[in-house]
């Protein structure tokens, strides 16, 4: 059976202090029995809550990570370098980095493959901007996405990564899917997996990542497609981060 997973996205958030004092809150929170949230911070932070966490049932991410193992890429930050700082995930495509970067689907997949070369799991980000989704594209837009990674990293490797579908027009806007309209589409992605490999696509955590908050979490949640939440500017605040995470 399916696990849940509720993950923050910090994005470019916090100083040094409040990174250390947001993390320390959500850890208060939590009991040592709990499980599957994580925390995608600025990298610059990893290394002192890296030492926070050290013992709790907090695991921390990275909001991105390079294409290549190493070498001459200023500015890049390797999978290998995320694993010294007990980096256990790595957003890979998130929409910004799309939309702002000029991340492509190629550059995307070979992200996704040197997090894994590395132990660390990537958590592909797909979805339609507003445009595609009037259109009548959504499904196109998110099968091509990720067919670039299957093409290039193969089903197998599915088994060991998670899946984010973020439709870009509810990211930051205060618009959310209905409840009905993100297991529409997180329902379609099982079903395309299962078309290749019907255990990877039962196991497969899919989170929904447009604006949810603790007041839309629960129905949200209870969509049989929708195993947790990448939560954006939620997750900035600790008790409605746990809200969340406590309406699984």
């Amino acid at each position: 059976m399916r696990q849940s997973l509720i993950m923050g996205n910090w994005k470019m958030n916090g100083t040094r202090e409040s990174a250390k004092s947001l993390c320390t809150a959500i850890m208060a929170g939590l009991n040592a029995d709990d499980k599957n949230i994580v925390i995608c911070v600025p990298a610059v932070y990893l290394a002192d809550l890296q030492t926070l966490t050290s013992n709790s049932p907090l695991a921390l991410g990275a909001q991105n990570v390079a294409n290549q193992a190493s070498g001459a890429y200023t500015g890049e930050i390797s999978a290998s370098m995320l694993k010294e700082f007990d980096c256990k995930y790595a957003l890979v495509g998130h929409s910004e980095r799309r939309t702002y970067y000029g991340d492509t689907d190629a550059s995307i997949a070979e992200r996704f493959c040197q997090a894994q070369a590395q132990g660390v799991i990537p958590v592909l980000c797909i979805g339609e901007t507003l445009a595609e989704r009037e259109a009548g594209e959504t499904f196109n837009v998110v099968n091509t996405q990720l067919d670039a990674v299957i093409a290039k990293a193969g089903i197998a490797a599915f088994a060991n990564a998670v899946i984010a579908y973020e439709p870009v027009w509810a990211i930051g806007t205060g618009k959310v899917a209905t409840d009905e309209q993100a297991q529409e589409v997180h329902k379609a992605i099982r079903e395309k997996l299962a078309g290749l490999d019907a255990t990877i696509a039962e196991n497969m955590q899919i989170l929904y990542g447009g604006s949810m908050k603790a007041d839309n979490a629960k129905g949200l949640l209870a969509m049989p497609d929708i195993d947790g939440g990448l939560i954006g500017g939620a997750s900035l605040d600790a008790q409605s981060f746990l809200a969340i995470y406590r309406s699984i």
